[in-house]
């Protein structure tokens, strides 16, 4: 089982990236997904959830209304639309299932993750 995440780089402020992640082995169509983000010697945070029907959303506060999650459940991956980025959202990006099939914020309630992929915002 894998976790596929991709599409992080270097982007200037006010920019935007989209990062996927795919899914390989098993699907994860009945489960919550996450994506979270760990910065230099900062804790791993919650980032954004999306349910395992994509009906319910939500977003930590200091990325609503700039982030947005979606899946496609036939293709097995979910995506992270990201825009107007800011310095501070410079971090490792890793997707995530959760046990439940409402996304949790806790990283302890999610079982497969994938490998980081990151993301630079300059200033």
């Amino acid at each position: 089982v894998q976790l596929q995440a991709s599409g992080g780089g270097l982007v200037q402020a006010g920019g935007s990236l989209r990062l996927s992640c795919a899914a390989s082995g098993r699907t994860f169509s009945n489960n919550g997904m996450g994506w979270f983000r760990q910065a230099p010697g900062k804790e791993r945070e919650f980032v954004a959830g999306i349910s395992w029907n994509g009906g319910r959303k939500h977003y930590a506060d200091s990325v609503e209304g700039r982030f947005t999650i979606s899946r496609d459940n036939a293709k097995n991956t979910v995506t992270l639309q990201m825009n107007s980025l800011k310095p501070e959202d410079t971090a490792d990006y890793y997707c995530a299932a959760c046990r439940f099939a409402v996304a949790s914020s806790g990283p302890d309630d999610y079982s497969y993750w994938g490998q980081g992929t990151l993301v630079t915002v300059s200033s």
